[in-house]
């Protein structure tokens, strides 16, 4: 990502002439500012997407004042990436540099090739966050596809097809994995649509009876049947001139299936318990995770009912092979999770749990995906990065990995819980030893950040290597 404005503040010249030589040459237009009220100055009046903040600034030289500057410099943009650098690096400053907003925290001597790769992470979080924030006013706006996010080939295909076909009357069938966005599809195509100021009504057929899904599709008469104390409109009638979505139509039982073709062909339901038709205009859109040619074959679904709803067939890929949306779907999820969090701030993914997202198979698709981001943005507590630890698969494969070992009888007798620890702290203190203390390679060895190897080293009193 190049063309990217950096704030470098540093009160040492040479240090700033030095890295801004480095930034610009990888493609950065850098500003450079020597002390808090430059910085702030600056923050006023370009927009600043990575700052780069010496901590210990003029007039005092402070590290307790610099950490306490960190708030009011983020006022102005609070969505600028802060890379706080400093002499000192000390666990508990860093600590308190990220609870202030900080995006990460670098000791000097700072190593260039780790600051460019840094400088590059924070531009690229920076450019997914604006471009959720794009897609969120998007929706308070209303416009059709908004809630659609995606820019893999197999998403933006079916996208496609749904803006050409929207405008039709034609029957749309959308297929793919359970949880895959089917239902959010088939808003987006009424959405797109000239029925779009119509009702969009949905049922899961899988989920009532025959005789419930009948009357409630169609409607009926009152006396129809034990119960039926008054007429009543089913969906059909209710929603004329818009559109019904059927999910799960795979699962529609057989008399069903007679009435629903009826209405396909002719524009026309019986309600049930009635002698004659009702007359609706209704588009029909249909969704399945079943290969309804095998129930075709099977005669678990009529041959030509299939080739009515089929219309146009929409298929979802399934997340897993979504890799280059992930980033992006996860944080627009945890913008939407925000509210849950304690401070109503969204939480972000730190680089080794997005690697840990990208590793994952999401056997539950998108809503697994939204399950995740809600639960670890409840987990993160107070801290701004969710780390692989609030992420329930990772920890559910870790603990699946740890035994005990059957000539260690007090391991065998301890908990898991305590033998994670236990296996997570060793991890911790070799990758520290073989990197010679230096906790960004520590850090990457163990697939972590290093705000979250920071905490690790904190909560089990590891101090150096």
């Amino acid at each position: 990502m190049t063309n990217q404005s950096v704030l470098l503040v540093d009160d040492d010249g040479a240090f700033r002439r030095v890295y801004a030589r480095l930034l610009t040459e990888a493609g950065h237009a850098v500003i450079e500012a020597h002390d808090r009220a430059t910085a702030r100055a600056a923050m006023a009046e370009y927009s600043i997407p990575v700052a780069i903040v010496d901590l210990m600034l003029p007039p005092d030289g402070s590290i307790d004042k610099g950490l306490s500057e960190l708030p009011v410099l983020l006022a102005t943009q609070p969505a600028t990436k802060v890379i706080v650098v400093s002499g000192a690096g000390d666990v508990p400053h860093m600590l308190r540099a990220v609870r202030s907003g900080a995006y990460d925290f670098l000791t000097k001597p700072v190593d260039p090739d780790v600051l460019l790769v840094v400088v590059e992470r924070a531009l690229a979080r920076y450019a997914i966050e604006r471009q959720v924030e794009t897609l969120l006013d998007s929706l308070r706006a209303s416009q059709p596809a908004g809630a659609m996010i995606g820019q893999s080939p197999a998403f933006l295909e079916a996208l496609r097809t749904a803006e050409q076909v929207a405008p039709t009357d034609l029957p749309v069938l959308i297929t793919g994995e359970t949880g895959t966005g089917k239902e959010l599809m088939a808003r987006a195509v009424h959405a797109m649509s000239q029925r779009r100021d119509c009702p969009f009504l949905a049922v899961n057929c899988g989920a009532l009876p025959e005789s419930i899904l009948s009357s409630t599709l169609f409607g009926h008469v009152k006396g129809a049947f034990t119960g039926a104390l008054r007429d009543r409109k089913g969906l059909f009638a209710e929603a004329d001139g818009g559109t019904v979505f059927l999910d799960e139509i795979g699962d529609m039982a057989p008399g069903v299936q007679v009435a629903l073709l009826r209405a396909l062909e002719q524009g026309e339901i019986v309600p049930v318990g009635a002698d004659r038709p009702v007359v609706v205009n209704v588009r029909v859109v249909s969704a399945t995770h079943k290969d309804l040619g095998e129930m075709v074959a099977s005669r678990s679904m009529r041959e030509d009912l299939y080739w009515r709803v089929r219309g146009v067939e929409l298929l979802l890929p399934a997340l897993r092979d979504r890799a280059a949306d992930l980033p992006l779907l996860a944080a627009f999820f945890l913008q939407q999770c925000a509210s849950l969090s304690r401070d109503g701030r969204a939480r972000s993914l730190s680089a080794a749990a997005q690697d840990a997202l990208l590793e994952h198979s999401w056997p539950g698709n998108l809503r697994e995906l939204r399950y995740e981001m809600q639960r670890a943005t409840v987990l993160t507590g107070e801290r701004l990065e969710i780390e692989p630890d609030q992420l329930a698969f990772v920890t559910a494969r870790r603990a699946r990995s740890v035994r005990p070992r059957s000539n260690d009888s007090a391991e065998a007798g301890s908990t898991l819980r305590e033998r994670v620890e236990a296996l997570e702290r060793s991890e911790i203190a070799a990758a520290l030893e073989t990197s010679c203390g230096n906790r960004t390679r520590a850090a990457e060895a163990l697939g972590l950040s290093r705000q979250g190897l920071l905490q690790k080293m904190q909560r089990y009193g590891i101090e150096s290597a």
